[in-house]
């Protein structure tokens, strides 16, 4: 029986739950998600299967009074960063499914930079964590093809979570089933973008590739690419976003009619 501490938020979290603790060689001892934000499907999931919720902190306690005990770690676009008790306790470690290419893209933005840089390619990768943030050592990184002419990222990170749902759920199994920590390889270079640095892609300058940074960004309710006029953000859209997001019986002249 292998226990698992299970780190995760978005419904593709949940589902990865669900199907976790239906697996009779796996106990789930606790569920840290996103309760911060309300309506979080990773706690209605693990209220629904009776299982125990933490926040870091509490599960940071309940590690150092040896109240928490576990083999594997699983960080599923969970969002803090790991530390202390968090990297001794797992004798097999914590893995990491990073909803980017590694080494290449480590931290934020990394469907942002994906449509900005031109990428035929997208991918999800798992490493075991370390004391930094996504630089610990890679187990697998599995890939799809993109269109960077089309892809907004709201619509590369619909695709992600469907990649990432098989990925997870195979390589977990592998993980549980092995007994030990899987095989690796180094997770050198790359470039690490922080959320401010992202948040500062978004603005218009002279020289963009507007539509381009439009779809980079388009993934509501977060602001987008945007213009500032008297000190306000005003986020911009294209033809090809107003007629995907147009209720399906409107009428327009315009319809079908997308160049961008």
């Amino acid at each position: 029986m292998t226990k698992i501490l299970f780190m995760g938020r978005k419904k593709v979290s949940a589902g990865l739950l669900e199907f976790l603790s239906a697996q009779n060689n796996i106990e789930i001892v606790g569920v840290l998600t996103d309760s911060h934000l309300q309506g979080s499907p990773t706690t209605a999931a693990a209220k629904r299967l009776g299982l125990p919720l933490y926040t870091f902190d509490t599960a940071l306690e309940a590690m150092r009074e040896g109240r928490l005990k576990y083999d594997l770690g699983l960080s599923i676009l969970y969002w803090r960063k790991l530390r202390d008790e968090f990297l001794t306790v797992p004798s097999r470690g914590t893995i990491n499914f990073h909803p980017a290419i590694l080494p290449e893209y480590k931290g934020t933005g990394g469907y942002n930079l994906a449509i900005l840089d031109g990428l035929s390619e997208w991918g999800i990768s798992a490493h075991y964590v370390d004391d930094s943030i996504d630089t610990g050592d890679l187990i697998e990184v599995v890939r799809f093809p993109m269109n960077p002419d089309t892809e907004t990222a709201q619509s590369l990170e619909s695709r992600s979570m469907s990649v990432l749902d098989e990925f997870a759920k195979r390589l977990i199994m592998q993980a549980v089933n092995s007994g030990a920590k899987l095989p690796t390889y180094p997770n050198v270079g790359g470039t690490y973008t922080s959320r401010a640095e992202m948040e500062a892609m978004k603005e218009i300058r002279p020289g963009d590739d507007v539509d381009r940074k439009v779809r980079a960004f388009w993934f509501p309710p977060y602001d987008g690419a945007y213009v500032e006029i008297d000190g306000k953000k005003f986020t911009l859209v294209n033809r090809r976003i107003l007629e995907a997001v147009a209720p399906k019986d409107s009428t327009s002249l315009f319809a079908g009619q997308a160049d961008a």
